[in-house]
């Protein structure tokens, strides 16, 4: 390999393992100054991922919401869940995982038809999902009153390694998923009084919803 191209196989690979998100060609275009092609990035995540595969490496660059991004191979999700169980959840709660899960499936969306699946008043899920920017607001429905219509952003696929809505789970995996979040929780589930002050906190939440 030339030493101007192991030089731009590096600068991609510091960008990727430096953004927060994924990072997607314009970004990298922007970065280094390059009329870079999609095939010229793709060929160049190709060689780093054969580079760390033969390596033994535990990572791995994927391709998710529309850019690349380091994630961890798949057979060491299990052990990875015992740590970041606790930060999703803290992230997500129960009740904003439900509406989150029928903008995601019904999109675009209204509060209203929210709140016919759910059951439930959306209001607060609605806002917390909006200032995390798991969602944004679409438009408006033609129904009377043209109330405001959700649907997920690209921030929502890069939390769950998504390429697109395509790779959304069937809904007959949802009960599996579920149980396994449950299991998570019994596994890093706080003790006295951490479990105390996240009870008042969740049953503060269901109080506003």
């Amino acid at each position: 390999m030339q030493k101007q191209d192991l030089q731009l196989q590096q600068h991609i690979e510091a960008l990727i393992f430096a953004s927060e998100e994924a990072l997607n060609l314009s970004a990298v275009r922007a970065a280094i100054g390059s009329d870079l092609t999609a095939d010229e990035l793709q060929a160049i995540v190709e060689r780093l991922n054969q580079e760390y595969e033969a390596s033994g490496r535990s990572f791995q660059i994927y391709r998710i919401a529309g850019g690349y991004r380091f994630l961890a191979r798949p057979e060491f999700g299990d052990i990875l869940k015992k740590l970041l169980a606790p930060k999703i959840r803290k992230r997500l709660s129960n009740s904003l995982l439900e509406v989150l899960a029928v903008i995601a499936y019904n999109q675009p969306v209204s509060r209203g038809e929210i709140q016919q699946i759910r059951g439930a008043s959306p209001d607060y899920a609605l806002d917390r999902l909006l200032l995390r920017g798991f969602i944004e607001v679409r438009g408006r429905a033609d129904s009377p009153g043209k109330p405001l219509q959700y649907g997920t952003t690209t921030e929502f696929l890069d939390m769950f390694n998504l390429s697109s809505l395509k790779e959304l789970p069937e809904l007959r995996e949802i009960k599996e998923i579920l149980q396994e979040h449950e299991e998570q929780e019994c596994l890093t589930r706080p003790s006295g009084e951490e479990r105390a002050a996240s009870g008042n906190e969740q049953a503060g939440n269901d109080r506003v919803i």
